[in-house]
C-alpha cells in the first residue's frame, strides 16, 4: 500500500470512529464539541433562575434550583430582581428561563378584563393569554394571593365580614405595594366591585406594620403571610371574585428543556399552602435563608 493510500485509509478511519462517538453521544469533549455543555436528557446550556422581590417568591425559586441542581443541571441565580415589570421581559428574551408565578396576578397582568375567577378557568385563560415566547409549566395546589385584611378591633368595631362591608366607612386608607395603585384589584377595582372608597398609601414592606399602628385601616397582604395569624388580622371575603384564584406556577421561556419542566413540575405538584405559610415562618421569624429553608423543605419531599 502507497504512503498516500495508508493516508486516506487513516483518514477515513479518523472520521469513522468520530461519528460514531457523536451518535453515541460520548464524554470526550474534543469530540462533542458545542455538544460539551450538554445538561442531562440532551438539554444545553445553563437554566437562569429569577425571582421577584419578595422573600415568598425566593424561596420557591430557589427550591426550583436545588430540585434541578439535584437532578444534574447547572443553575444560575438571578433573584429579588423586582415585580413582574421587571422579570417578565427577560423571560421573553431569552435572559432567564424560569421564574416561579401566580396564575390569577399573572392572568391580569396579561388580561386585564378577564372574567376567569376559579382555579381552573384562570389557569385556562393563563395559557391562552401569554404572548409569543412564554409558556407555563403544571400550577401548584399552592397558593399565595393577594387578600384584603383589617385588624380584629377595626372588624368588630365595623361589623366587617367581607369586602363590601367597608362601604361608606370614612376615611379609609388602602396600604399595600406602590403597584396595587394600579392593578384590576386596587383602589379602582374596590370601587367597581364593591363600591368602596378609598385613599391609597404605598407602604411596601411596612404595610403590616402600618395597619396595626392604625396609620392603614385595609391592608393588602398574600395569604400565606404567617403575620395574618401572628398579628390576629381578619381577612375579608371576596364573594364577588374581586381577587382571582392564584396558584403558584412556573413560567418559562418556550424554550424551556422538557426535562428540566419535568423536575420543576413534581416541585410544584408536592408544593402546598401550608408549606408556604410554614416556609415563611421559617424566613420571617426563625430568619433563616432562602437556600437552607429549600434545604429543608425539598428533604421531607422526593423530588428527583
Amino acid at each position: 500500500m502507497s504512503r498516500f493510500t495508508s493516508r486516506l485509509a487513516l483518514a477515513a478511519s479518523a472520521l469513522t470512529v468520530t461519528a460514531l462517538a457523536l451518535t453515541a453521544c460520548g464524554s470526550s469533549a474534543s469530540l462533542e464539541g458545542p455538544a460539551s455543555s450538554e445538561s442531562p436528557g440532551g438539554t444545553s446550556g445553563t437554566i437562569t433562575i429569577g425571582s421577584q422581590a419578595y422573600y415568598s417568591n425566593e424561596i420557591i425559586a430557589e427550591i426550583y434550583a436545588q430540585a434541578l441542581e439535584g437532578a444534574g443541571f447547572t443553575v444560575t441565580r438571578k433573584f429579588n430582581i423586582g415585580q413582574r415589570e421587571a422579570i417578565i421581559p427577560s423571560v421573553q428574551d431569552g435572559t432567564i428561563q424560569l421564574t416561579p408565578e401566580y396564575t390569577g396576578n399573572l392572568l391580569q397582568f396579561f388580561d386585564k378584563q378577564t372574567t376567569a375567577t376559579t382555579a381552573d378557568d384562570v389557569f385556562a385563560a393563563l395559557q391562552k393569554a401569554l404572548p409569543s415566547g412564554l409558556k407555563v409549566l403544571d400550577q401548584s395546589p399552592a397558593t399565595d394571593q393577594d387578600s384584603y385584611n383589617v385588624t380584629a378591633a377595626f372588624a368588630n368595631e365595623h361589623n366587617l365580614k367581607s369586602i363590601g362591608d367597608l362601604a361608606g366607612i370614612s376615611p379609609l386608607v388602602l396600604g399595600g405595594a406602590p403597584e396595587l395603585e394600579q392593578r384590576p384589584y386596587g383602589p379602582s377595582g374596590l370601587k367597581e366591585k364593591y363600591g368602596v372608597d378609598v385613599t391609597f398609601s404605598g407602604t411596601a414592606d411596612t404595610t403590616v406594620d402600618e395597619l396595626v399602628a392604625g396609620n392603614i385601616q385595609v391592608a393588602n397582604v398574600y395569604s400565606a403571610d404567617p403575620r395574618i395569624k401572628t398579628q390576629n388580622l381578619v381577612t375579608l371575603e371576596d364573594p364577588k371574585g374581586l381577587f382571582l384564584a392564584s396558584h403558584v406556577v412556573p413560567l418559562v421561556s418556550s424554550s424551556f428543556p422538557s426535562d428540566a419542566a419535568a423536575i420543576v413540575d413534581k416541585v410544584s405538584a408536592a408544593l402546598t399552602a401550608e408549606d408556604l405559610v410554614a416556609m415563611n415562618v421559617e424566613s420571617r421569624q426563625d430568619q433563616k435563608s432562602s437556600k437552607d429553608i429549600a434545604r429543608g423543605w425539598l428533604s421531607e419531599h422526593s423530588i428527583d
